[in-house]
């Protein structure tokens, strides 16, 4: 790799996928080592006021707040207080499921990786509805859209659907009624659940709540001086995205300001970090540098080795480690990498150790492709096409009374809901108004799908009987109920 800035046609790529998709504000970051070598705004962070970004813009992190949730839980195992085999009920007695024998056995580690079986759930909506609550209404039919669209925001009118507090969300878990994935370690499914429940072990081990422990143990020793859970902890920097959203009205995508960042102190530790291009550089040296940043050895190597390492397939060429997924061949190297959405951000790290190539992308507006412009910089770095994807497949044929047996419709707690047909002997999924098309089968029950610029993996999950009855699709697996 012997390249220290981007390559013109990347450029042109990120002004194409910017004006393609109407993002108000992208900014990314790339490092060698540790030195930031090349960062770039497009856009603004105040649109109406034509304020400019930079790198050290604040804006929210999303999911990959569960990589600091996940250094925290390894901390905690280094000074001894607890182990990543412990069963979850050893410090969370009343977490309970319908399945009690599975949930005796589900532990720290299960957690860490999507594989505890518990499915997707309606929490996350329940802990969010106080946000949402407070974000704009519209007299016409328009809905919001984004990652978590309009399901929460329905859920958030149901009485009683407030999810404060830890102890809240483990009693509503133990409230619902749904069917484990299958026996922990097993199966793996996307839980933000699981990771708040982690932010929960982590206060009752440390004496302190996770929102203090993160800032005490991982931002303040990283230098890190612009990345808080709570903007009003800024003190002076005003250095903040704006955030944006869209509605469809007329058939037609509206961009808006919607400036209420969504909250959820019961899942803090899920995805509601907020930081910069610059921190987020910084906190990558621990997956670069073998837990050290700057002066300071947050994690040792073997903490780190064990966080990177690829535990569990859950897309094609794509695992998942302890808060990072990793992908152990791009073109030859291991990748380490998460991303996050939620309103108002689009996020994505990334981190090539063998390489000391590091990288954080940010957008302002959920559901655009962030992460595809951070891995063609990753492309382009290493001399690769900008658009070319790392993951290489072959094509099978399949009858279309084979490809008929996945038809149905598929619905998980989180509020997706999946409507598989075959339309001219392909597959096709309708799912909240999209349709997705061109899907290619790659294999035994897996698919390859085109999705904004990149490509999503597809399976379908059977019983005993050979019988279909789940998909796992964006990391999540969802149930067939027709």
């Amino acid at each position: 790799m012997t390249l220290s800035t981007v390559t013109r046609e990347f450029e042109q790529y990120c002004e194409e996928l910017v004006e393609k998709f109407e993002i108000p504000g992208f900014s990314i970051g790339l490092a060698k080592e540790g030195q930031l070598f090349y960062e770039k705004g497009y856009g603004y962070r105040d649109v109406a006021n034509k304020l400019p970004l930079s790198s050290d813009t604040v804006f929210g992190i999303g999911s990959v707040t569960k990589s600091f949730t996940a250094v925290a839980i390894m901390q905690l195992q280094e000074a001894g207080k607890l182990n990543v085999n412990d069963p979850v009920i050893k410090y969370l007695p009343e977490f309970k499921t319908p399945n009690e024998e599975y949930t005796k056995l589900m532990t720290i580690h299960h957690f860490l990786t999507h594989t505890s079986g518990l499915p997707p759930i309606p929490t996350l909506f329940k802990a969010l509805s106080k946000s949402i609550a407070n974000d704009p209404k519209f007299d016409d039919e328009g809905q919001t859209e984004g990652d978590i669209g309009k399901v929460e925001a329905e859920a958030s009118k149901e009485p009683g659907a407030s999810v404060d507090t830890y102890e809240e969300l483990m009693a509503d878990i133990a409230s619902q009624e749904f069917t484990l994935l299958g026996a922990p370690g097993t199966e793996f499914s996307y839980s933000n659940d699981c990771y708040s429940l982690l932010g929960t072990i982590v206060e009752r081990v440390s004496g302190i709540t996770y929102e203090d422990y993160v800032k005490e143990y991982i931002l303040e020793p990283a230098g890190m001086k612009n990345s808080v859970f709570h903007l009003e902890e800024l003190d002076g920097h005003d250095d903040v995205t704006c955030l944006y959203n869209s509605r469809t009205k007329d058939g037609e995508t509206i961009i808006f300001e919607s400036n209420n960042p969504w909250d959820a102190p019961s899942m803090r530790a899920a995805g509601f970090l907020k930081s910069t291009v610059n921190d987020m550089l910084k906190y990558a040296e621990i997956y670069r540098n073998q837990g050290k940043v700057g002066d300071a050895q947050l994690l040792t190597p073997e903490s780190v080795e064990l966080m990177t390492t690829p535990y569990i397939e859950c897309e094609k060429g794509h695992y998942y480690g302890y808060g990072v997924m990793v992908i152990p061949d791009f073109y030859g190297h291991k990748l380490i990498e998460h991303g996050g959405s939620i309103k108002g951000v689009a996020a994505q790290l990334n981190i090539l150790p063998e390489l000391g190539l590091t990288g954080a992308a940010f957008a302002n507006l959920a559901g655009v492709p962030s992460t595809k412009l951070l891995f063609s910089a990753f492309n382009d770095q290493l001399g690769k096409p900008v658009k070319e994807s790392y993951v290489s497949y072959d094509e099978v044929e399949l009858s279309e009374e084979e490809i008929k047996q996945y038809e149905g419709v598929y619905a998980s707690g989180e509020g997706a809901n999946y409507t598989v047909s075959v339309v001219d002997g392909k597959l096709q999924i309708s799912a909240d108004g999209m349709e997705l098309k061109g899907i290619t089968p790659i294999g035994e029950d897996s698919f390859m799908v085109p999705f904004r610029e990149a490509e999503l993996g597809l399976r379908f999950i059977r019983d005993e009987e050979e019988n279909v009855i789940r998909l796992a699709f964006g990391y999540r697996q969802s149930v067939k109920v027709e």
